[in-house]
């Protein structure tokens, strides 16, 4: 057999390592992780990219102020809104995630934010994804070090999936990271090529730290691609779906999920809010396509009976402005709603009072709910753990939420 350091001089090792895609992350599929300690709960988080505007999301349709800051981009009641409660209702493409509301299965959270917001997309998302304070600069994300929290001790470590070509730095811990795949089947087909398979099998270490961690990534991937695929076979979804890509995501989550996959932790996106221009016709596309694929994945869980098990955290890293600007948009503002679905939810409907109009921060919205006490009370009430070994804030969670 060719030996290691003769492969490595190849030619072949070159092309290897230009084709070894970047969802290529570390998961030992030998010890795969157990919900167990989770009470068999798990978490699945979609972002929002762009900065989604809350105000034409949930929308405070009898506030005169709202119409006064928006004469023109402001939705009104004949445009088909759908009423919730607290004089709230829901964008009128919506209406998937208004029969979820009706069946108890969606929660609405108002003015979701921080103290002293951002408004860079790259900055704020960072912020959103570690978990931080906006003064406090993290290299780990809020659920890559739950991963490190889930599985202090144990030979492997507990896993999260993202349903992405890569990871997001919220899935990235110290020690343990998530999965990033686009499906089973494609990682599948990449870790069975020639030359990654021939990588996988040196194994033994080789005194060169990056050499033993490039093998050891690729034999855990090959490993991990395996189980995957093999896992991914044993439930094929039966609920019709939207042909978006956003749908196919969640399409492939819940295939895993239904499948009996022991992961605790989901991620996936959709992007495009960064609305500064004529913001209605995209904004309603892209609520459109949240709204029923998150129908379709609800329904395909609670066919499966994985729907109580199973919470869907909805962010964005950032709301607009109050006022529409020139061009019939709007900017990069602060506070934002945040939604959660499940089948277990504690308090369905809307939690808390709508945005104050008349109370605002330079033409920004003011926060009611710090975001860190979302993600506090995810961790310590559904997922099972500590949050405060995770979370680097002092910032307690929410009560009564999950």
């Amino acid at each position: 057999m060719t030996s290691r350091r003769d492969f490595l001089k190849t030619s072949a090792l070159a092309s290897t390592l230009l084709f070894v895609p970047r969802f290529l992350h570390r998961l030992d599929a030998q010890a795969l992780p157990s919900l167990q300690d989770a009470g068999g709960r798990r978490l699945v988080v979609v972002q929002l990219s762009g900065g989604n505007d809350g105000l034409n999301t949930i929308v405070p349709y009898r506030n005169d102020l709202y119409y006064r800051a928006r004469p023109t981009l402001a939705l009104r009641e004949q445009s088909g809104l759908l009423a919730l409660e607290k004089d709230l209702a829901l964008n009128p493409h919506m209406t998937a995630l208004k029969g979820l509301y009706d069946q108890g299965r969606l929660t609405v959270l108002n003015s979701v934010g921080y103290p002293n917001p951002d408004r860079s997309h790259f900055r704020s998302m960072d912020i959103w994804q570690t978990g931080s304070a906006a003064d406090e600069y993290l290299s780990t994300g809020w659920l890559g070090r739950y991963l490190d929290a889930a599985c202090t001790g144990c030979a492997t470590g507990h896993t999260g999936i993202e349903v992405d070509d890569t990871l997001s730095l919220a899935m990235k811990g110290h020690t343990r990271k998530g999965l990033a795949l686009k499906n089973p089947k494609k990682l599948h087909e990449v870790t069975k090529s020639r030359l990654l398979t021939a990588a996988s099998r040196e194994t033994a270490p080789t005194g060169i730290g990056e050499l033993d961690y490039l093998y050891k990534t690729l034999a855990e991937t090959a490993s991990s691609a395996d189980y995957l695929y093999e896992k991914s076979k044993i439930y094929q979804s039966r609920t019709s779906y939207p042909n978006t890509e956003f749908a196919k995501s969640l399409k492939t989550t819940a295939e895993l999920i239904n499948s009996g996959l022991d992961t605790r932790v989901y991620y996936t996106s959709l992007t495009g809010f960064d609305t500064h221009v004529r913001q209605q016709e995209q904004q309603g596309k892209l609520l459109k396509d949240l709204s029923d694929g998150l129908g379709a994945f609800v329904e395909d869980l609670q066919q499966a009976g994985n729907l109580d098990s199973t919470l869907i955290l909805v962010f964005s890293e950032f709301g607009r402005r109050v006022s529409q600007n020139a061009s019939n948009g709007t900017d990069h503002g602060t506070a934002n709603n945040v939604l959660l679905l499940g089948g277990q939810l504690r308090q369905p409907g809307v939690a808390n009072n709508a945005p104050n109009l008349a109370d605002l921060d330079a033409g920004d919205l003011r926060y009611q709910v710090d975001f860190r006490s979302v993600y506090a009370a995810v961790l310590r009430d559904w997922l099972g753990t500590d949050n405060q070994a995770i979370m680097s804030s002092s910032v307690a969670p929410l009560a009564g939420l999950v």
